[in-house]
Formats: C-alpha cells, sequence, structure tokens
C-alpha cells in the first residue's frame, strides 16, 4: 500500500494506490511472489496484443468503482492499520530525534488508517512550525509482509535553502517605546536540533535602547515544550516623564511555552540614575542599583478571529509576577497580578463589529515591613499613550487622547533658582510616579468604508471609547483608599478615526475627544497618529 500526502493539512488524501480485492475491500496480506511471477508472465504475454478501447473502458470502470468503494468504506467504516515504522529522508543537517519528537507520539497512538491520516496532517503542521523546512511530505507503505495490518510512514523534508533571515521596521509600542526603530537577524538550524539564533536592536528616540540576542529550541529530550534563553542590555530615559533613566542588564530563560501557556524566569540587574538631579523625593529615594531575580507566568486563550482587527470571538489572559526569588534582601519583591479580558462581537452589517474589553492590575511587595515600603518604581502601572487597546492583551491598557505616562499620580520635582516655582513659562513640573492598582475598560466599534477600493486594501474606520485609573496602595496610602472615590476619579475619552493596514506597519489616524481628566493630567483634545507592527 503507498499513500502520499502533501501538505496533509491543506488536502486530505485522496490517491490511494493498494492492492484491492474484487469486492473492493483492502487486502490485509500483500501478494505472494508467485502471484507477481504469473502477472509479469501474463504482462510479457499481453504486450504483443494491443488493447481494445472496450476492454479499456471496462478495466477503468472496475478500477474506479473500487476506488469508490474504499472511499466509501474509509468513511463509514474505520480500517485497522497501525504504524509500524517511521522513515525520515531528506535531512541533511536536522537530527533524526528533533523530527521524531514532533510526530512520533501522535503517528505511534494511530490504530486505524483515518487516525493515520489524521496523525499525519498534525505531524505536518508541526514540523512546518518549526520554520526550518521548505516543504514536508508524509507517504505511507505497506509495513512487513510477516506482519500484516502495519504500515510504514515515510517522512520528507527539504531543509531551508536561505537560514539567515533579517527585518527592519519603523513602529511604535505600547506604553515604553513612541517610536522605535528596530532591526533583527535570525539565523536557523545551526547545530541541527531547529534551534534558532536571533540578534535584535531597537532603538527609540528619547525614550529606548535595546540590544539583545537569544537561542530558542523546539524541544529537548522529553522536555514537553521548548527551551529559550536571552541575554539583553536595555536603556530606557524617562526623563521627560518621571525624572530618571534605566539601565538594566538581563537574562532570560523560558521554562514553558506552549499555545496558553508561558513560564519564564529573569534576573537583572538594574540601575535608576538622575542626571538632571531634579526628580522628586519619591524617585530620588529609588535611585541606585537592584536586582531582580523574578518568575513570570501567563495563562492566555485566545479565541478571536484577528488579533488585529477581531470582528468575532473571546480572549482573556492572566499573568502572575513573584519578584524577589533571591535571598538577598535588598533586592525586589514584590507580586504583580495583571488580568484582561476582551469579547467581540459581529454586527451582522459592513463587517462591523463591537469590541469590549475591561484590564486591571496589582502590585504590591512583599516581605517584613512589605505595608510600610514603597512598590518598585520601574515595576508599577503608568497609563497614557496612543497605541489601539483593541490589539493589546496582557494588562491595563492605554487610554486614547493622553500622552506617554500622561494620567494617575504625581509629585512635584525639585526646584532650582533658574526655575523657581512659580516660573509660568515653565509650566507646572512634575514626575509620574505611576500606581499599584489599574483599570481600564474600552469599547470599539469597528466597520467598513463605503469604497470599494478602500475595503479591499483593508482600510476601515472605528469609533471609540476608553477609560482608565490607577492609584498608589503601599506606604500606607491603602488606609485612604475609597472605591466610591476611586470610581468617581476614572479619566475617559471618545473619538473616532481611519486604520490603514500594511505589510510593513500598521496606522492609526484617530480624533481624540478628553471627556473627563483632572490637574496634572496630559491630555489633549485633537488629532493623533500612531504607528505600530503589523503582526
Amino acid at each position: 500500500m503507498a499513500v502520499k500526502t502533501e501538505d496533509l493539512h491543506q488536502s486530505p488524501p485522496t490517491t490511494i494506490n493498494n492492492p484491492i480485492s474484487n469486492n473492493g475491500e483492502v487486502d490485509d496480506e500483500p501478494e505472494s511472489e508467485e502471484d507477481d511471477i504469473d502477472e509479469e508472465e501474463e504482462d510479457d504475454e499481453d504486450e504483443d496484443e494491443e488493447e481494445s478501447p472496450a476492454m479499456a473502458e471496462s478495466n477503468f470502470g472496475s478500477v474506479r468503482a473500487k476506488m469508490s468503494k474504499l472511499a466509501n468504506r474509509l468513511k463509514s467504516e474505520p480500517v485497522n492499520l497501525r504504524v509500524h515504522d517511521v522513515i525520515i529522508k531528506g535531512n541533511i543537517k536536522t537530527k533524526d530525534s528533533v523530527i521524531e519528537a514532533e510526530i512520533m507520539d501522535d503517528l505511534k497512538r494511530a490504530s486505524t488508517l483515518q487516525e493515520i491520516f489524521q496523525a499525519a496532517a498534525i505531524a505536518n503542521v508541526k514540523l512546518r512550525q518549526l520554520d526550518i523546512f521548505d516543504s514536508v511530505n508524509f507517504t505511507l507503505d505497506s509495513g512487513p509482509m510477516e506482519l500484516p495490518g502495519t504500515a510504514n510512514v515515510v517522512v520528507e523534508v527539504v531543509e531551508a535553502k536561505s537560514p539567515l533571515t533579517g527585518e527592519i521596521g519603523v513602529f511604535t509600542k505600547p506604553g515604553a517605546r513612541s517610536w522605535s526603530l528596530e532591526g533583527g537577524l535570525k539565523l536557523k538550524n545551526l547545530l541541527g536540533y531547529a534551534d534558532v539564533w536571533d540578534g535584535s536592536v531597537s532603538y527609540g528616540w528619547d525614550q529606548t535602547t535595546e540590544v539583545s540576542t537569544g537561542v530558542s529550541l523546539p524541544r529537548i529530550r522529553h522536555w514537553p515544550s521548548p527551551i529559550f534563553a536571552r541575554a539583553s542590555l536595555l536603556s530606557q530615559d524617562w526623563l521627560k516623564f518621571s525624572s530618571y533613566k534605566e539601565q538594566a542588564v538581563g537574562f532570560g530563560l523560558g521554562l514553558i511555552s506552549t499555545r496558553n501557556h508561558e513560564m519564564v524566569y529573569n534576573l537583572t540587574w538594574r540601575t535608576l540614575t538622575d542626571p538632571s538631579q531634579m526628580a522628586g523625593e519619591s524617585v530620588r529615594r529609588q535611585l541606585g542599583h537592584s536586582l531582580l531575580s523574578s518568575l513570570k507566568y501567563t495563562y492566555k486563550v485566545d479565541k478571536r478571529n484577528s488579533p488585529l482587527r477581531p470582528t468575532q470571538g473571546y480572549a482573556y489572559s492572566f499573568t502572575t509576577l513573584l519578584a524577589g526569588l533571591n535571598p538577598d534582601s535588598r533586592s525586589a519583591r514584590f507580586l504583580r497580578q495583571e488580568c484582561d479580558f476582551r469579547y467581540a462581537l459581529p454586527l451582522g452589517f459592513y463587517r462591523a463589529a463591537l469590541n469590549l474589553g475591561v484590564s486591571a492590575g496589582l502590585l504590591f511587595p512583599w516581605g517584613r515591613g512589605f505595608l510600610d515600603r514603597p512598590s518598585s518604581l520601574p515595576d508599577r502601572f503608568f497609563m497614557g499613550g496612543n497605541t489601539s487597546p483593541v490589539c493589546a492583551l496582557g494588562g491595563p491598557s492605554s487610554v486614547l487622547g493622553f500622552k506617554c505616562r500622561g494620567l494617575g499620580p504625581t509629585e512635584p520635582r525639585r526646584q532650582t533658582r533658574d526655575k523657581p516655582d512659580d516660573d509660568s513659562t515653565a509650566g507646572p513640573e512634575r514626575d509620574a510616579v505611576g500606581g499599584d492598582l489599574a483599570v481600564s475598560a474600552f469599547a470599539d466599534l469597528s466597520f467598513d468604508l463605503p469604497l470599494r477600493v478602500l475595503k479591499d486594501a483593508g482600510i476601515h474606520g472605528h469609533i471609540f471609547a476608553s477609560t482608565g485609573n490607577l492609584v498608589k496602595l503601599t506606604e500606607n496610602e491603602w488606609r485612604k483608599f475609597s472605591t466610591k472615590n476611586f470610581m468617581q476619579s476614572f479619566r475617559s475619552t471618545v473619538g473616532c478615526g481611519i486604520i490603514v493596514p500594511t505589510n510593513l506597519f500598521r496606522m492609526e489616524v484617530n480624533y481624540c475627544h478628553i471627556v473627563r481628566q483632572f490637574d496634572h493630567d496630559h491630555g489633549k483634545t485633537g488629532v493623533q497618529f500612531s504607528f505600530s507592527s503589523p503582526l
């Protein structure tokens, strides 16, 4: 029996070349050698005889009837068959163990022909997701003669001709980055274990510079999920918003990475400085060095039909970060919890959909005297920025219409003789210090524009409303917390805009109207532009 399938996940196999009995059923045992000799002799005798058209049509009809009967049997009842062996071909650099780890479990559990087809389709997808093969084909062949009812699976792969790839882009990031230029290189399958080595550089104007390198492995021995390691050097300039600069040298190790679960350990040495000597009191108290040893776990489910323009489905995520796993008492010790819920409701006209979302986050220190201690400044929640909350999933999102770190608790900066407190030209100088409790929500109605050329290009409009608030709870501020005051102090904005998706970036042009803001908030009614990654 030989069944060859190409791209099983796209088109199920339909062609089967197999010894078939007169009643249309698959023979469990192959033909004997004597039968093969007799058939060869008969073929030799018939070579000189010309087959008549009537006989050829009759044979074709017989084969078609047998194949039709076999197809009906595959649909109506299982055909008992199990995998005897898996034969791998075409891998020059890739280790056999890497391919076997992705396909063996599913194929070995199959007990019928239908289950083998299904397992082969799943295995095909898994191999393609490694992103090291140009093509993957599966062929089903008959097993040993002494083991009837068995089959061999032949896996033929073609390794990628160009293992080195690169990309570059200019776009915005939520919160931490306004404009950024990012580029990266990837080297695939260097050691033959489907390993991916990458290096990236990100430069954000006046804010962020990051250089990082890492390696990821799809599977090590019997570990059930991919593992990755990454080293990075990060520099963030928050002088304009919070009067400090942050430099971090870190190492991250991914322990679990599946569709719904992710667990990462991070070890980071951070340094906060204030070159301007203008930071407020609470910022100055946190200047200097600190060690962050943390374990981060994320559980995420995304059933939306698109992460960029969802028109139906739901999504939610929960993220827990526990910091302070090292014995040094001077290291940052805190627990950070984030949750996010999204729902997209189709409306049935102009591809319109109503997206609703609510996010919340809580941060508090732990250890001796944690109620009196301040929380870690770089790990607090900050709000503001012009990134659409529809695309973000994982925590309190931005509130459109407000600048980066443009709402929430602030404190006055130090005043100098050159800039006295009553200097009207300089305006109020305050540092955004973030909050320990943050909540945000949004509603977004997206719809196709009436012009066909815009619809075909994916350009669409939306009407939105967003709101959010964050407060400080540490240093005994929780004693002053009031649910009523917290709900009454939400900032909010409404607006409309046009979204232009391209292969290089995703652009939003929004008009935002600030409905509510408070003293020291940085919100402005008007037009905002936003560029983000197309992924």
